[in-house]
């Protein structure tokens, strides 16, 4: 099984955005259930199924496959859960670990989330001062929340 250790935390103001450039991403769900979350995502010219398990604590299982990028403009136009989640996703990297700082659009403009992949839950590393609460534990800043659930509702 994959796996997935995730920390995801809110970013205080814009200083990230001029240690990278960033990528327009559109993403939908075939399943948001929390038991098994079915994500289709296009990032340029890549597109990508994932299925994702429940989180326990920052670790769940994850699976990744890449799909011809019709097949996923087809499934976000027609099969996805409404609305379409799109943001732009900037990778930085600082002290040797990457970053993904997501800007997001339309109902949910306004948040910005930094998440960073771990090796384990207890891994040491550095934050940037630009990091502010981690919100890890908090579902409403889940992707898959956020479809139901725009940040504008809140």
């Amino acid at each position: 099984m994959s796996v997935e250790i995730e920390r995801k935390f809110l970013v205080v103001d814009d200083r990230w955005k001029s240690l990278g450039s960033g990528a327009l991403l559109r993403q939908g769900y075939l399943s948001s259930n929390a038991d098994r979350i079915v994500r289709v995502r296009i990032e340029g010219e890549d597109a990508m199924l994932t299925v994702k398990g429940r989180s326990v604590g920052a670790t769940r299982g994850e699976w990744e496959y890449p799909i011809p990028l019709a097949d996923a403009a087809q499934f976000l136009d027609s099969l996805c859960e409404r609305p379409i989640i799109e943001k732009k996703r900037y990778r930085i990297v600082f002290e040797g670990m990457t970053w993904e700082v997501d800007e997001f659009m339309g109902d949910n403009a306004g948040l910005v989330v930094a998440e960073i992949e771990l090796e384990s839950e207890d891994q040491a590393f550095a934050k940037p001062d630009w990091i502010g609460v981690e919100v890890t534990h908090d579902a409403r800043y889940f992707n898959s929340s956020l479809l139901k659930h725009p940040y504008s509702t809140w």
